[in-house]
């Protein structure tokens, strides 16, 4: 996959959530991770980070918007519900992106979503857990940016890969005791 990405939060405050955050990060590839004015008490973070990410990609934590600086050409999108947002599968990923989700119980900054090129949204009913939204944003972009084939049209996997039987399919059936 050509590009690279970034994920973080804008005042995040639960320890394990960044944890996890950081180390679904590390499972897609993500080159760093980064927060805005997060809580201090975010020390405890590693406890949910059981890949022990910090060692093998960077950590950012920027006390404000203003001391941001993401690489040249890296485009700031926004994870929000608003009504102008995209939803997230009609979406196009930049080639060089930094996803920033908002906080627990919160919505991002005005002055964060100014510093966004685009704003999408997750296509669900109402806020999830800040973690789970980075992990569905990232999931969907290794989705829509690797190099896989179209979908089946029958369910399973491409012809010729393995696919469990149903009973129907070979003539065992349990008796309906």
């Amino acid at each position: 996959m050509r590009g690279y990405f970034a994920i973080g939060s804008e005042r995040i405050s639960k320890p394990m959530n960044l944890g996890a955050l950081t180390r679904t990060a590390h499972a897609f590839g993500a080159s760093f991770v980064f927060s805005i004015d997060a809580a201090r008490s975010l020390k405890t973070a590693n406890i949910a980070d059981t890949s022990k990410s910090a060692s093998q990609i960077p950590y950012y934590q920027w006390d404000t918007l203003d001391d941001m600086q993401l690489p040249r050409g890296c485009q700031l999108v926004g994870i929000e519900l608003t009504d102008d947002a995209v939803e997230l599968p009609e979406f196009r990923h930049p080639p060089q992106a930094a996803y920033i989700l908002g906080p627990e119980k919160g919505n991002l900054s005005p002055e964060a979503l100014a510093r966004c090129v685009h704003v999408v949204k997750i296509p669900t009913k109402f806020c999830i857990n800040v973690s789970l939204a980075g992990a569905l944003v990232m999931y969907d972009r290794h989705l829509s940016m690797g190099r896989y084939g179209p979908r089946p049209i029958m369910p399973g996997g491409p012809e010729g890969q393995r696919r469990r039987k149903l009973p129907s399919q070979t003539g065992s059936r349990k008796s309906a005791d």
